[in-house]
């Protein structure tokens, strides 16, 4: 370890096994120590998505989560690949609306490795324009992909429809448009200027120890450190003034000549900050969150009306939205909306039953400890909780927080959400917005 890194560790008391420590330069390392495991999962989390891009920089975020992976200084994009086939470990990365992870899963022998590729690839990525040319083709055919995907495009056209000219409602993608205009120096420039080690988190999970990570990270990252400062601090969590969003009634129309109507409704939802999120989690499971859902139960268990129906909650730093989603005929489209605002009608004035609640909290409980049985879910874990709280929460304690729900606390949020006027999305074989249903037109 070079003798920039003098690092305090930070034993997270409520979280067994988990350790932190703030390292020169103002990076994060959180490592939790798994037993009987033979692999370690290792992340460099940027707090840095696609709503912090300019209208000129859409999709620069995901540009480079293929353009960084072209190759380093040091190593070529072939180089990267041939080593990590060599060891049989994962390398990927993944953009998000707030954040960007470039990770690794490796054994726990091959640790030293994953962490020095990840810091080449992060921190010293070569962007020749030849490559930037080779990645504009990839993306488009990305696009090209995704606007083949009637489910994925949906969803963009909601967050576009609920979020308005908000950086939120722009794609994490990219358009064609800025895609083909992106220039090697608008993407170098968003690079050096949001990946910067202040904004960093290195988060591991395995058979690791802390002291380890934190002398591989302390010398892959020296570089970075330098460039930001001994005196730099870590990026705070993003927390921006929360106001909820103010519902936009309608429907918004994409003609496609596909088999199926897909339809999302939904409402502005919750900012990940807000004290209710237990809450609406549990109520987001008992509406449309498994087989017992009431959404799954009267859509397609009673009346066979859809094969997929399912609700969902997404949490930003300042705001959030509440969604369903359906797939079916489109001559039963009408019915299957009829249906889904019924029920949403029926949850905000009655609420949920308490049986629903149990439930709800049965299946989040089971479905949060399965879904840790492995290192990557774990790392995962860690880097969000960094991320978006500064605070590391135990399971046992996210436990208790859903088991403290109340049947009335998840009926007075019912209330709340589910009253405001819908916004609908359809992608679907449809010429005007007239040729809708009359239960989508009336929402206009």
């Amino acid at each position: 370890m070079t003798d920039l890194v003098t690092p305090g560790v930070e034993a997270v008391a409520s979280t067994p096994g988990v350790s932190r420590s703030d390292l020169p330069g103002g990076l994060r390392v959180v490592t939790e120590s798994v037993l009987g495991v033979r692999s370690v999962s290792i992340g460099i989390w940027i707090g840095i998505g696609s709503r912090d891009e300019s209208a000129e920089q859409a999709g620069a975020a995901h540009y480079l989560e293929h353009l960084l992976f072209k190759g380093t200084s040091t190593r070529t994009a072939a180089g990267i690949a041939e080593e990590f086939d060599a060891v049989g470990g994962e390398l990927n990365a993944f953009t998000a609306k707030e954040h960007t992870c470039y990770y690794a899963h490796v054994l726990d022998t091959d640790l030293p490795l994953a962490v020095d590729v990840l810091a080449d690839v992060v921190t010293d990525a070569v962007m020749a324009p030849a490559d930037v040319e080779v990645e504009r083709g990839v993306v488009l055919e990305e696009i090209a992909m995704r606007d083949d995907d009637p489910e994925d495009l949906l969803g963009e056209l909601f967050d576009e429809a609920l979020f308005g000219d908000h950086p939120l409602g722009r794609p994490v993608i990219g358009s064609e448009e800025s895609i083909r205009g992106m220039t090697r120096e608008t993407l170098h420039e968003f690079w050096r200027g949001e990946y910067t080690a202040p904004r960093m988190i290195i988060a591991a999970a395995g058979n690791l120890t802390h002291a380890h990570v934190v002398d591989l990270v302390g010398t892959a990252l020296e570089a970075a450190a330098r460039r930001a400062g001994a005196g730099a601090t870590p990026a705070p969590p993003r927390r921006l003034a929360t106001a909820r969003l103010a519902a936009r009634p309608g429907v918004v129309l994409l003609a496609e000549d596909t088999e199926q109507a897909h339809l999302m409704l939904g409402v502005p939802g919750l900012s990940r900050h807000d004290p209710r999120r237990t809450a609406l989690s549990v109520l987001n499971t008992a509406l449309g969150g498994g087989p017992s859902s009431r959404l799954f139960q009267q859509v397609r268990e009673q009346r066979g009306l859809a094969y997929s129906v399912y609700s969902s909650s997404i949490g930003y730093a300042d705001a959030g939205s509440f969604t369903v989603y359906a797939g079916c005929a489109p001559e039963r489209l009408d019915e299957v909306t009829s249906v889904i605002r019924g029920v949403l009608a029926e949850v905000a004035v009655d609420g949920l039953t308490p049986a629903e609640v149990v439930r709800a909290q049965g299946n989040l409980r089971g479905g949060m400890v399965l879904g840790l049985e492995d290192t990557p879910s774990r790392m995962n874990r860690l880097g969000r909780s960094e991320l978006d709280h500064g605070r590391q929460r135990s399971i046992a304690e996210s436990l208790d927080r859903i088991a403290a729900v109340t049947t009335e606390e998840v009926s007075a949020l019912a209330a709340e959400l589910l009253s405001v006027p819908l916004t609908a999305a359809v992608v679907g074989p449809y010429d005007a917005e007239s040729d809708l249903p009359p239960s989508l037109r009336s929402l206009t």
